[in-house]
This record gives structure tokens, C-alpha cells and sequence, in this order.
């Protein structure tokens, strides 16, 4: 995805999904901060004053759900990595090879289950809101897992697998069928040992819009394509107001969403990194903690002991 523009801390919506930044000094933020500080102690006094917790996921969170990420070392569906076929262009070329491998993503969240990362963040917006207190979910997931665990406030910018969008009429639907239309049952297998299923465009999923019948693909942000404007306004003002901002389970490589947690730790406001390991942003930010996301996460989100609950 290719940097955000930032014009008097207002982010203009020229996103695009798949595209790394530009290099040019003048569109990198370079902010010399101290190591980031370890001490949960000290980051949950932060949490027991934050009046509104942005917090912003990425694939590290599903992954110990069982979800595979598509990238790096292994990530491969078949021959192909995501970015080769998450595409316009390849849904245009091959909308029958497309449809399998998310038809088969499709089938494979059906079965997963939020982790306690999902669980714990879920649970903290509940509690806050009783204390007037806010909690936004910033995804770039579109597994609707965090949804699953009971997340009200989510924004989820790469859309979901869930949704679907004609490309005759371009209407927007909710889609849980399992599977998705009777000539993709039993398809998309990962093995690359498998030939391509080759479904004519004819039985593909179609749109049930009356008199429409167009053909459908999933609804949700490819490579190469702009992010909606209307969501992107609404993160940047949750980040804008946010007081305390978490990095759950993202590489901070992808844009525009790895210039979220920079451009508020920018302005002062405490940002926490829950990840595996460090990424290039982690110098940037007040606290980092190591680790899988559903051992860190849930302490750290816990009742403090100055919160009151009536």
C-alpha cells in the first residue's frame, strides 16, 4: 500500500492496498525515540487513565487462531501467494481460480474460533464502556474473528470474507453460505498437486438482486485497489481522539496501516506493541512486549484495580 499523505494532520485517502512506501525522505517519519519500555506495571497505569483506546490488528492476531497469513516463507495457496491472486487483474483472468482460493478461505474460517487476544480485547470494550470509557478495533484481518468474539466498535479497512459485491449492480451483501454456490462444494484445496476446477463464469456465485443475476466477487480491499474513504475518515478520528493506542499482531510493514500507530505515537500519545517479535516501527513506540498475542494481551487488558464497576 503506498503512504499515507499527510496535509495538516489530515490523512487524505490516496491509499493502496499492496503497495509498499515511497522512499523519499519527505514521506517517511523517522522519530528517534528511547527502547521501548517492557514493564507491564507501567503500561497498565497508562491503560488505568486512557479514556479512549484505539487499537489496530493484523494478521499475527488470527494466525494463533489457526489462520494461515499468505505471506512470507510458506505462503502459498496452490502455486500462488495472495498478492498474486487478491486482484483485480486475476479475478478478471481467472474468476474461477480466484473464487476457489477464497471459497476455500471461506470454509476455513468457518471453522476457526476467536483466541484469547480476541476474547480479551472484546471483553475490555465491554467493561470500559460501562466507564464511559471507548475502545475502537482498527482490523486489517478479514476474518470477522473479532467480531465473532463480541467486538461492537470495529473497523474493519480491508473489508471481509464475508460480504460480497456484484460487479454488475455493485450490491453489497452479507454471505455465510457454506459453500458459497453448489459448483465450488469440495473445491479450493490447497495442495499444488491440484488442477484448477476451471467453473464456467455461468456457476459461479451470482447476485440474487432481482432481475440482476451478475457475476459476484468477495467484497473486500485488493492489491492495487483504493481503501474506502468513508472508513479511512472514521480511523483517522478515532486516532485523532485516541489516548492510549495498542499494535496487536502486525509486521508494520504494510500500508497505509503501518502509519497509523507512527502518526499517533508522533503526537505523544503512549503506543504499545504486542507482537512477536520487533518490528521496524517498535523503536517508535513507549512499549513493546514480545510474545504471542493471546499469552500478553490479556493480562495487559485486564480490570485494573482502580477501575470501579457498578
Amino acid at each position: 500500500m503506498s503512504l499515507f499523505q499527510f496535509t495538516s494532520r489530515r490523512l487524505v485517502s490516496q491509499a493502496y492496498c499492496g503497495l509498499k512506501p515511497p522512499s523519499s525522505k519527505k514521506q517517511r517519519i523517522c522519530l528517534e525515540m528511547a527502547r521501548p519500555n517492557s514493564n507491564i506495571a507501567d503500561f497498565r497505569e497508562v491503560f488505568s487513565k486512557a479514556k479512549h483506546i484505539a487499537i489496530i490488528t493484523g494478521a499475527g492476531v488470527s494466525a494463533e487462531s489457526g489462520v494461515p497469513t499468505f505471506r512470507g516463507t510458506g505462503g502459498y495457496w496452490r502455486k500462488w501467494q495472495a498478492q498474486e491472486l487478491a486482484t483485480p487483474e486475476a479475478f478478471a483472468r481467472n474468476s474461477s481460480r480466484v473464487w476457489e482460493f477464497y471459497h476455500y478461505r471461506r470454509e476455513l474460517m468457518l471453522s476457526k474460533q476467536p483466541n484469547p487476544a480476541h476474547i480479551a480485547i472484546a471483553e475490555c470494550e465491554a467493561r470500559l464502556s460501562k466507564q464511559g470509557r471507548s475502545v475502537v478495533v482498527i482490523t486489517q484481518n478479514i476474518d470477522e474473528l473479532h467480531r465473532k468474539a463480541g467486538t461492537k466498535h470495529l473497523l474493519e479497512i480491508h473489508g471481509s470474507l464475508f460480504k460480497t459485491r456484484c460487479t454488475s449492480c455493485g450490491n453489497v451483501a452479507e454471505n455465510y453460505k457454506s459453500p458459497i454456490c453448489p459448483a465450488l462444494a469440495g473445491k479450493g484445496a490447497p495442495d499444488p498437486e491440484i488442477e484448477d476446477a476451471k467453473i464456467p463464469v455461468e456457476n459461479l456465485p451470482r447476485c440474487e438482486e432481482q432481475g440482476c443475476n451478475g457475476l459476484l466477487r468477495p467484497m473486500f480491499v485488493w492489491f492495487g485497489e483504493t481503501l474506502n474513504s468513508d472508513i479511512l475518515t472514521e480511523v483517522e478520528n478515532e486516532l485523532e481522539i485516541c489516548d492510549l493506542c495498542l499494535v496487536v499482531g502486525t509486521s508494520s510493514v504494510v500500508y497505509p496501516a503501518a502509519m497509523f500507530a507512527p502518526q499517533v505515537s508522533a503526537r505523544g500519545v503512549p503506543v504499545a506493541e504486542f507482537n512477536m517479535q520487533a518490528t521496524p516501527a517498535t523503536n517508535r513506540f513507549r512499549f513493546h512486549f514480545p510474545g504471542p498475542c493471546g499469552t500478553t494481551l490479556p493480562p495487559a487488558l485486564a480490570r485494573h484495580k482502580s477501575e470501579i464497576i457498578s
